[in-house]
């Protein structure tokens, strides 16, 4: 056996390694996640493909999907085509003044915005499909892995290996304006009608009055609601909803399980994730 005392650098990162006297198996890594790297690396250059994936841990409705990411170009030509000319129109809708109407730009920003949501998610995929873990995407997310790929995953079934839908809830858009509509209004009981069990009894009509006056205490008066954003989160459906107020700006949420109930419901200031 050679003296571990040899060994100074991991083999993935270059960090120097913890050296430990006597003889024995030396260490050529830091941690697993260099260990784990290093394996992908010695695939890919067994393959000759930069986006190699361990097959065994890799089930093949999800290897289909990998496959698919690979091969889909024109979609992916399509939102890169559309990003830069809808970028340069809102620059010039922001900057130039009496370029249009400040709806115009709205408009134009929220294109942007969904190139941009379409743009991320083949990035992600792409990382995906070159074997990067979820912890590390979730890292440059600035995210949990767990939150990460509830965004962005896109999950297989175990049972049946198929991979499950990510449709959102259809009409939920409507239903949280609604549910919002009522707290305004004030008629907490029709703002509760949709709730799941869990919901019913955690969250009273006066909890819910309570919660809306504490609002109205920190930003003001209530002034409008903008447009809903409504995406799937594993089995769940979550919208949130822009709302003004004199003071300050925020988000309401509402999230419905598969079956339409309401299993969330909450506002938090605008920016906060």
């Amino acid at each position: 056996m050679m003296d571990r005392a040899t060994i100074a650098a991991c083999e993935s990162c270059g960090r120097s390694l913890s050296q430990s006297g006597g003889k024995g198996r030396p260490r050529r890594y830091c941690n697993a996640t260099c260990r784990s790297a290093a394996r992908r690396q010695r695939q890919r250059a067994q393959t000759g493909d930069s986006k190699a994936v361990k097959f065994t841990l890799t089930p093949s409705a999800r290897q289909d999907y990998v496959d698919e990411v690979s091969a889909a170009k024109g979609p992916v030509r399509q939102t890169a085509s559309q990003l830069t000319p809808v970028a340069g129109q809102l620059a010039a809708q922001l900057i130039q003044t009496g370029a249009g109407s400040p709806l115009a730009a709205m408009r134009t920003a929220r294109d942007l915005a969904a190139l941009a949501n379409a743009a991320l998610q083949e990035a992600v995929d792409r990382a995906r499909a070159t074997g990067y873990s979820w912890k590390e995407i979730g890292d440059v997310l600035e995210t949990s892995r767990q939150a990460a790929f509830q965004r962005f995953g896109r999950p297989v079934d175990p049972r049946t290996g198929e991979p499950m839908s990510r449709a959102v809830l259809p009409g939920a858009a409507d239903r949280s304006i609604e549910i919002f509509a009522a707290i305004v209004a004030g008629e907490w009981e029709a703002a509760r009608e949709g709730f799941g069990r869990k919901m019913l009894d955690g969250l009273s009509a006066t909890m819910l009055a309570d919660g809306w006056a504490r609002t109205a205490s920190l930003v003001g008066r209530y002034e409008g609601m903008g447009e809903p954003a409504t995406r799937a989160v594993g089995e769940n459906t979550v919208v949130d909803i822009p709302l003004h107020f004199e003071a300050g700006e925020a988000i309401g949420r509402v999230t419905f399980d598969a079956d339409g109930k309401v299993v969330g419901l909450f506002i938090r200031p605008a920016g906060q994730q």
